[in-house]
């Protein structure tokens, strides 16, 4: 099967000879952590030679609870993001949530996230494509895998062919979500490259009294299925002090768990025979 390849950056694809590694808090809880986060990421990718892009959110607007916090908003979380490019030098992916924020978000991002609750919403998802940056489109947890593809050619009807596809579980019954890997074969089939969400799809949504719960025992196994079964990068989300984040605090993971889990990744995939990230 041939998948496509999608350029983030220069030098780093998904779906092409690099692994690309998405990775930063849930959301912008401030400057400070924000540019904390983005070196330690730096550092982790110039110790293990990952293409690494930086993500994190300005607004968390599918909170489960009106008191939840959102995120600081467009225009001082691009303000963050901003000098975390400008700092780091590394690329940028952040949520986009309503049509009206996709050409601002594109000003200071190298790729537009569609959250999976908005998969389906076409006008959001032909504007993002409109700005010509790579967009991830996170597939809904109620989405077949092959539904993807309505997505992807939403993309590519008004000329984006830079579009991949996360995978983020699907829900089983109530309170849970489970990955199911034939997943990554049917997606490949219809040439769609394939990030695995490590994080997200830990979470047991429902179960946290107005916010989502989670497992993290299972982020190793499953990251390492998902790079055994073909996946072409992982996204995670990262904090200096998960039980405290702002958001989707019982899935993240510390910057050393996280950087383990990695470097295990990165073995399957050389044992694999696969190409192996660029440094």
């Amino acid at each position: 099967m041939t998948v496509a390849s999608v350029e983030i950056a220069p030098g780093i694809t998904v779906g092409g000879a690099t692994f690309p590694v998405i990775a930063g808090p849930c959301v912008l809880e401030s400057e400070e952590l924000a540019l904390d986060c983005a070196r330690r990421l730096q550092a982790l990718a110039h110790r293990l030679g990952l293409a690494l892009i930086f993500k994190s959110s300005f607004d968390k607007a599918n909170r489960s609870a009106i008191q939840s916090y959102r995120g600081p908003g467009l225009e001082e979380g691009l303000r963050i993001l901003r000098l975390v490019r400008d700092e780091t030098r590394l690329p940028i992916l952040t949520d986009v949530h309503e049509p009206a924020q996709c050409e601002r978000a594109a000003e200071i991002c190298d790729v537009l996230q569609i959250p999976a609750f908005l998969c389906r919403q076409t006008d959001l998802v032909l504007a993002a494509a409109r700005t010509g940056r790579a967009v991830n489109v996170k597939k809904g947890q109620f989405l077949a895998p092959e539904d993807a593809r309505w997505a992807v050619e939403k993309e590519a009807a008004v000329g984006n062919h830079r579009v991949f596809v996360t995978e983020r579980g699907a829900s089983f019954g109530y309170h849970n979500l489970v990955v199911d890997m034939r997943g990554f074969t049917m997606l490949h089939e219809l040439g769609i490259p394939l990030v695995f969400d490590v994080t997200h799809s830990l979470q047991l949504p429902g179960t946290g009294k107005g916010v989502t719960g989670g497992d993290r025992r299972f982020a190793e196994p499953l990251a390492r299925a998902a790079v055994a079964a073909g996946a072409d990068g992982l996204f995670l989300e990262v904090h200096p002090d998960p039980e405290h984040a702002l958001s989707d605090a019982a899935t993240q993971l510390p910057f050393a768990r996280a950087e383990a889990l990695l470097v295990s990744a990165l073995e399957i995939r050389r044992a694999l025979g696969a190409a192996v990230p660029l440094a």
